[in-house]
C-alpha cells in the first residue's frame, strides 16, 4: 500500500483525537517524531479493522494538511534515519568505544575508592556497548573489527570490576556470534571465530561465570548468554568442542549440576550444552569421566527414580541427563566407573517404578552392555535379578504411557538389544540362568521371539531397495532390519545353548506361518558380514566365526 493510500483513508468509528492546542508548539523535535510515529502507526494498525456494521454512526476524520505533509515527510525519511552503516560509521563506532573504555579505566585508576568519581564514565561505557550491537547485523565488516582490534577489547571487559558491564558485553558476543547472523558471511564468520579462539574465548567465559550471581536476573541471562556463545560457537565448528575440556567449560558445568536448586533454564541449558560436549567426542567423554562426571549424572537422574518432571521443560532435561549418560558409556573406561557407582542398580529400580525415566534407563541399559567391554555390566546385570526386569518389558511392549518418549520399535529394539548383549557376554551360572527363561510357561518367550521375528521381517521386507548396494542395506537397517537381526540372533543363540524344545517350537512356529529356517538363516548370514565397527578387529573375527558356526548348527 503506498502512502498516498495511507494518507486518504477514512477508518470507520475513529475516535476524534483531542486537541493538543499550545502544547504542539512547545514539543521539541524527538517528542514531535515520536508522535508522528505514533500517528502513522495507528492509522496502519486501523486500516486492518473491519468496517463498522452500523453506517449510522459518521466517521470523523479530523487530521490537517500540515499533518498530512508531516506524515509524508517522516515516512520518506525514516529509512534514512540514523546513519548508514558502513566503514566509516564503524570506525566512528569502534573509536568512540575505545575512548569510553580508556576514559573509564583512566577514572578507576585516578579515583579507585570513589565510585562517584568513576560513575558516569561507567555509565557511558555501558551506553555504548548498547550503541555497538548494530555491529552484529553487519557480518560483512567483521573481518575490519578484527583489523580495529576490538575483541581483545570486548574481551577484556568480561573480567571488568562491574558485572553490569561485563553482561553487556556477553549479550554483544552472543548477537553477534549468532548462527543466523554469521550464516550471511563466511568470512565475517571466519574472522569472528578465529579471533575469539584465538583469544580463549571459552576460559575467559568460564572465569566470568564462577563470579556471576545468578539470583540477580540480569547476571542469570549473562550465564545463559554465555552459554549461547558456546552454542554458536560449537554449531559453527564442532571442533570447538575439544577445548571445552582443556579450558574448563567441562568441569564448571559438572559443578553447575550439582547445584541443589529448584530447576531452572540455566540447568537445562547446561545440560544442552553437556550433551553436545559429549556427542561423539572421546576426548571430551573420558575427560568427563575423570571429573567423577559419571556419579554426577546418576546423582542427578536419582531424582526421576520415583518422580516424573514437572513440566516439558524438566523432561527435556532428563532426556538431556540420559543422553548425556549414554555419550559418555561409548568410552571403555566410564562403563567401569558406571559399574562400580551402582548405575546399573539405579537403571534396574527405574524400570520396575514405571516411571517416565524408564525410557531413558532402557536406552542407558543398552549403551552399558553393547559390545564385547560390556561383560562385566552384563553379568552383574543378571547378578542384581534384572531378568526379572527386563523380561516383562520383552514380552509386552508398554503402550499406556503419555509421556512415552519411545516408539514401541525402539523399546523393542533396546530390550532384545540388552538380551543378545547378555548372551553374547554372560558365562557360567549366569548365562544359563538367561537361556532358561525360554523355557518358562511353556516356551512362551520363544513365541514373543518368534511374533517379533515376523513382525520385523515384514517390515523389512516391505522397503524398496534401492540401485546402490549400501544405501539399500542402510535404509533396511533403519526400517527394522537392526531389530530383525538381534532378534534372529537371540533365536540361534538360545535354540544352540538350550534344551532341543525350543528349538523343535522355532520350527513348529515357522510351519506354522508357512516360514522356514532359511529365512533366519539368511538374515545372520548377512549380519555376520556387517558387524560394523564394535570391538577390535579381533573381536570382530571371532564373533563373525561365532555366528556362522550358530548358522551351521541351526
Amino acid at each position: 500500500m503506498d502512502i498516498g493510500e495511507l494518507l486518504n483513508y477514512k477508518p470507520s468509528q475513529a475516535v476524534k483525537r483531542p486537541a493538543e492546542g499550545d502544547e504542539e508548539d512547545n514539543e521539541n523535535e524527538h517528542d514531535k517524531h515520536k508522535r508522528m510515529r505514533r500517528l502513522a502507526r495507528a492509522k496502519a494498525s486501523r486500516m486492518t479493522r473491519p468496517s463498522s456494521p452500523t453506517p449510522s454512526i459518521a466517521t470523523v476524520d479530523t487530521i490537517t494538511d500540515e499533518e498530512r505533509a508531516e506524515i509524508l515527510k517522516f515516512v520518506e525519511t525514516e529509512q534514512t534515519e540514523g546513519e548508514i552503516l558502513d566503514e566509516g560509521a564503524i570506525k566512528k563506532i569502534v573509536l568512540n568505544f575505545e575512548k569510553r573504555c580508556l576514559k573509564n579505566r583512566e577514572m578507576r585508576i585516578k579515583f579507585p575508592d570513589a565510585p562517584e568519581k568513576f560513575m558516569e564514565s561507567e555509565v557511558e561505557l555501558h551506553e555504548v556497548l548498547q550503541e555497538m550491537r548494530v555491529l552484529a547485523t553487519a557480518p560483512d565488516y567483521y573481518p575490519l573489527l578484527i583489523r580495529l582490534s576490538v575483541i581483545p577489547s570486548l574481551l577484556e571487559l568480561l573480567s571488568h570490576d562491574n558485572t553490569d558491564i561485563a553482561v553487556g558485553t556477553i549479550e554483544l558476543l552472543q548477537e553477534m556470534s549468532d548462527v543466523d547472523i554469521l550464516n550471511e558471511s563466511e568470512e565475517g564468520a571466519d574472522a569472528l571465530v578465529e579471533s575469539l579462539l584465538e583469544h580463549q574465548i571459552i576460559a575467559l567465559l568460564v572465569q566470568n561465570l564462577d563470579r556471576l550471581d545468578e539470583t540477580v536476573k540480569e547476571e542469570a541471562d549473562g550465564v545463559h548468554n554465555s552459554l549461547g556463545i558456546v552454542e554458536n560457537l560449537t554449531e559453527l565448528r564442532p571442533e570447538i568442542c575439544n577445548e571445552a575440556s582443556k579450558q574448563g567449560l567441562l568441569q564448571w558445568l559438572l559443578k553447575r549440576l550439582k547445584v541443589k536448586a529448584p530447576f531452572d533454564g540455566v540447568k537445562l541449558y547446561v545440560s544442552e550444552i553437556l550433551s553436545i560436549l559429549l556427542q561423539d567426542n572421546t576426548q571430551n567423554q573420558l575427560a568427563l569421566g575423570e571429573m567423577d562426571g559419571i556419579d554426577t549424572l546418576l546423582q542427578q537422574l536419582a531424582f526421576y527414580k520415583k518422580h516424573d518432571p514437572s513440566n516439558a521443560e524438566e523432561h527435556e532435561l532428563m532426556e538431556n541427563l540420559f543422553n548425556c549418560l549414554c555419550g559418555s558409556l561409548l568410552s571403555v573406561p566410564n562403563r567401569d566407573k558406571f559399574l562400580k557407582g551402582e548405575g546399573l542398580q539405579l537403571m534396574n529400580l527405574m524400570l520396575r517404578e514405571k516411571k517416565t525415566s524408564r525410557n531413558g534407563s532402557l536406552k542407558v541399559l543398552d549403551y552399558a552392555m553393547s559390545g564385547p567391554h560390556g561383560k562385566d555390566n552384563c553379568n552383574k546385570f543378571v547378578d542384581i535379578l534384572g531378568l526379572r526386569t527386563i523380561f516383562p518389558l520383552f514380552m509386552k511392549t508398554p503402550r499406556k504411557n503419555r509421556k512415552r518418549v519411545l516408539s514401541s520399535e525402539e523399546h523393542e529394539e533396546h530390550v532384545a538389544s540388552i538380551i543378545a548383549s547378555m548372551l553374547r557376554n554372560c558365562k557360567g551360572p549366569q548365562r544359563q540362568r538367561l537361556v532358561s527363561k525360554f523355557t518358562e510357561n511353556d516356551h512362551e518367550k520363544v513365541d514373543r521371539l518368534m511374533e517379533l521375528h515376523f513382525k520385523y521381517l515384514e517390515k523389512v521386507e516391505a522397503i524398496d531397495d534401492g540401485t546402490d548396494e549400501d544405501e539399500s542395506y542402510m535404509k533396511r537397517l533403519e526400517g527394522g532390519l537392526f531389530t530383525l537381526q538381534l532378534v534372529d540372533y537371540i533365536v540361534l543363540e538360545v535354540c544352540n545353548a538350550g534344551p532341543a524344545s525350543i528349538k523343535q517350537r522355532v520350527v513348529q512356529v515357522l510351519n506354522l506361518r508357512g516360514a522356514s529356517l532359511k529365512t533366519i538363516r539368511h538374515v545372520m548370514r548377512e549380519y555376520a558380514g556387517n558387524l560394523g565397527e564394535e570391538g577390535d578387529k579381533e573381536w570382530r573375527d571371532q564373533e563373525q566365526q561365532h555366528i556362522l558356526h550358530l548358522v551351521d548348527k541351526f
